[in-house]
């Protein structure tokens, strides 16, 4: 089955988005074969939208562990 998901999350100023950014784009370039995982900011958000073929388990799986990568950049900040 095709997915996708998008994950928006807005923060006070654009520096912290694309210090967030930063941080996840190193997953983009780990993603399993048929999984495409793209991280963006513009301005104040940071925009990750993830494209795969596959169960719904590894789909929530992906959007856990963004989160949690997500929290723990937004942590350092």
């Amino acid at each position: 089955m095709r997915m996708r998901a998008r994950v928006t999350c807005v923060y006070g100023d654009g520096s912290s988005a694309r210090a967030v950014a930063a941080a996840l784009c190193p997953d983009n370039f780990q993603a399993p074969k048929g999984v495409q995982i793209l991280t963006a900011w513009h301005d104040n958000r940071v925009s990750t939208d993830i494209k795969m073929d596959g169960k719904i388990e590894t789909l929530l799986a992906t959007l856990d562990d963004l989160l949690a990568c997500t929290s723990t950049a937004e942590s350092v900040l």
